[in-house]
């Protein structure tokens, strides 16, 4: 469902009228979009995802000038002004990618994701490169036989009760979405903790002031700059970063080449 192919990334994307594929190229100063409908009437909401999964539309100038006031982060963004937020073109698709990534590397949250992506995502054709399927929608996972999924029984209790409560209506993730109530509902569910829920309100809901001072790669970085490692600590002194935050831990995993981070729930 998604995939980097000569200088471009591409995925594929579920629509009101049908599906689509985005092929998405950096250039010196724009994002080159190229996109492939079932249905023209989708062009307006394809083009809206992907701004919106490429941040396009955060004030980057406003975020660093705050961030610049930190004398441990100024250097970051001095080196690489303009950061944004990677987000997500499929709400319920990143929550469901966070469950399946929660204590397992992010390679392994690949194979997971991947596996169930063949095995239950709907196909689509891409002559132009190597795309197979849609992601699953929340239905079709909801009807799945819970036994067939290759996790512990846990993550498997996660997994059902959240697709379970996407399939029914009862948890909607959106743009409109109400910050505190869905972190209030996430929390809720069994196997939803911090970490989760905040990666979900930074790259789902779209929080610009999402934290996770539990993450690894967060607290390797700050410990690595002389900020204080440990949550609570890194907590009260990422105040002053207010409401920026999520764009902090953008420069903070900047700093880390460490490739892989095991994912906490």
């Amino acid at each position: 469902m998604e995939e980097w192919r000569a200088g471009a990334y591409r995925r594929t994307l579920r629509l009101p009228y049908g599906h689509g594929i985005a092929s998405l190229t950096p250039k010196s100063d724009h994002i080159a979009c190229r996109l492939t409908l079932s249905d023209l009437r989708d062009l307006p909401v394809a083009i809206s995802r992907c701004r919106r999964m490429l941040d396009l539309d955060a004030d980057p100038v406003a975020v660093d000038d705050q961030l610049r006031t930190d004398p441990v982060l100024a250097p970051l963004v001095d080196k690489a002004p303009g950061r944004r937020v990677p987000r997500t073109v499929d709400e319920a698709e990143f929550a469901v990618r966070a469950v399946l990534g929660q204590q397992v590397s992010t390679a392994a949250a690949r194979t997971h994701a991947a596996r169930l992506v063949t095995a239950h995502g709907e196909p689509v054709d891409d002559p132009e490169g190597g795309l197979t399927h849609l992601f699953p929608s929340a239905e079709s996972l909801a009807a799945l036989d819970p036994e067939s999924l290759a996790m512990p029984q846990t993550r498997r209790r996660t997994f059902t009760t959240l697709v379970a409560q996407l399939a029914e209506g009862a948890l909607h993730l959106g743009v409109e979405s109400d910050w505190a109530e869905t972190r209030a509902q996430l929390l809720a569910l069994p196997g939803f903790g911090p970490w989760t829920v905040d990666a979900i309100a930074m790259r789902a809901l779209g929080d610009p002031d999402a934290f996770l001072p539990t993450d690894l790669g967060v607290r390797r970085a700050a410990k690595e700059l002389g900020l204080p490692s440990t949550p609570a600590a890194l907590t009260a002194r990422a105040a002053a970063w207010r409401p920026w935050r999520a764009y902090a831990v953008q420069y903070l995993w900047a700093t880390d080449s460490h490739p892989i981070n095991f994912l906490p729930a």
